[in-house]
C-alpha cells in the first residue's frame, strides 16, 4: 500500500509533482513534510508567488544536513548522487541531471532498513519542492526520542522477551 500527495496547477490536469510514500513510512517523518507542505500553501496565499510551484530552495538545502551527520556520498556520472547513513540502515538518491519528459519520475528516493530490503521508502518526483525534501531529511535526522508501542514496531524487527 502507498500514500501519494500530489499538487496539480490544473485540478482536472496531471500532477505538476507527487510524493509517494510506503505505508510503513514513519509517521513523524511524513507529518513534517505534510508540515512544511501546510507552510507553503499559507505563504502562497498571502503572496503573488505560489509557494507549491516556484521555489527557490536549492537541493544542497536538502542533502547538506546529511553529510553535516557523517552520512557517506558517492556521485556516479550518470547523474545520481547516493547518501548513506553512517549506520547504512537509511539512504537517499538523488537523480540532479534530469530529461522534461520524465517529470513525474523519482528524483528524489529515501529509504530506511537495508538498501536490499527497506523497510520504508518515500519518493520525491523532480518538481517536488526542495523545501519538502529538505523537512523529510531534517526529520529524518532528528534525534528526539519516538514513541512506539509494541504493535507500533514491525514484526520483522520487533524481539519477544523470555
Amino acid at each position: 500500500m502507498q500514500w501519494i500527495t500530489a499538487a496539480h496547477r490544473d485540478p482536472f490536469g496531471p500532477a505538476t509533482w507527487q510524493i509517494t510514500s510506503d505505508a510503513t513510512t514513519p509517521v513523524e517523518l511524513l507529518g513534517d513534510v505534510h508540515s512544511e507542505l501546510l507552510d507553503l500553501y499559507l505563504e502562497g496565499r498571502h503572496s503573488d508567488k505560489d509557494h507549491l510551484f516556484q521555489s527557490q530552495t536549492s537541493a544542497q538545502e536538502a542533502y547538506v544536513p546529511l553529510l553535516a551527520h557523517g552520512w557517506r556520498h558517492t556521485i556516479k556520472t550518470d547523474g545520481t548522487q547516493t547518501f548513506l547513513a553512517p549506520d547504512a540502515l537509511s539512504g537517499m538518491q538523488h537523480q540532479y541531471d534530469r530529461t522534461p519528459s520524465s517529470d513525474l519520475a523519482p528524483s528524489w528516493r529515501i529509504w530506511g532498513g537495508l538498501p536490499a530490503n527497506p523497510d520504508w521508502r518515500v519518493q520525491f518526483s523532480p518538481s517536488t519542492r526542495v523545501a519538502l525534501v529538505a523537512a523529510f531529511t531534517a526529520s529524518l535526522l532528528s534525534t528526539e526520542p519516538l514513541e512506539r508501542t509494541v504493535k507500533d514496531i514491525p514484526s520483522s524487527r520487533a524481539t519477544t522477551s523470555p
